[in-house]
């Protein structure tokens, strides 16, 4: 047993986070905080733990600091439902959580689309920080792309989480979609003001650093199209900011946004 509480966000999950759950049984507390599922997650969450919080998500960065203050143990692994955690990691936070130099640490994410692991363009070991001390640790509380801060130094561990977060390319592809119109909203929301000039260079920049400077190329095709549709998001997502300058600030459609399309980690 490893003295921290596992805190796994969800929603609609039913097809993957049983074997979420069976990575961390081992876990001393496991918490699923379950934002409105209309399949069996919840039922399924209850296989594993007693503690099934049912919150709705309004803005991502809020959601996930009231989620892992629910914890009972200082130390807090978090996890996406679509993501398991290797017996090679759990060793390796067997250590880590005994320290007192670091505050918080980053793990790899071996992520796939469908059964394909995707090792170069970035995707991989594309660290996180997943496992904090809670007193230490919160998030931005924005609704896209929040960023972290940490109280101490962070460590690096070696052992990966895996992520399935994308079972095919449709998956894939639809969540490009759902992140562009959250980052379009984010624009409105701190006012930001963009440029085409701006967008031609950063898609032109996004596509040849992915492409080629992190090596993306040697995913073959699925490295083209990574790099190709990481470029495209900053199209979509100027698209949808003129559309929404257009139409007002959409205070009352982007929250609806906001509220059924969280983006995916």
């Amino acid at each position: 047993m490893i003295n921290l509480s596992v805190v796994i966000l969800t929603k609609n999950e039913e097809a993957c986070i049983a074997e979420c759950l069976e990575s961390v049984k081992w876990a001393d507390e496991v918490i699923v905080v379950d934002d409105g599922s209309t399949d069996k997650t919840v039922e399924i969450a209850g296989r594993y733990t007693a503690k099934v919080l049912l919150k709705k998500m309004d803005i991502e960065g809020k959601h996930r600091n009231w989620a892992y203050a629910q914890a009972s143990y200082p130390w807090v692994l978090s996890l996406d439902a679509d993501e398991k955690v290797t017996p090679e990691l759990k060793a390796e936070m067997e250590e880590a959580v005994k320290s007192r130099e670091f505050a918080a640490y980053d793990i790899p994410l071996r992520n796939y689309i469908g059964t394909y692991w995707v090792k170069y363009g970035g995707w991989y070991p594309a660290s996180k920080v997943r496992l904090f001390r809670k007193d230490k640790f919160k998030y931005e509380e924005s609704e896209v792309h929040p960023r972290v801060f940490i109280d101490g130094k962070c460590g690096h561990l070696k052992a990966d989480i895996v992520h399935k977060g994308y079972p095919d390319l449709e998956h894939f592809l639809s969540s490009i979609n759902r992140q562009s119109t959250l980052e379009a909203k984010k624009w409105i929301t701190i006012k930001r003001k963009m440029t085409l000039t701006w967008i031609i260079w950063r898609t032109l920049d996004r596509f040849f650093r992915r492409y080629l400077r992190k090596k993306a190329y040697k995913d073959g095709l699925y490295g083209f199209v990574i790099a190709y549709f990481d470029s495209l998001y900053q199209v979509l997502s100027y698209l949808k900011f003129l559309e929404l300058k257009k139409n007002g600030d959409g205070s009352e459609s982007n929250r609806k946004v906001s509220l059924q399309n969280r983006p995916l980690s």
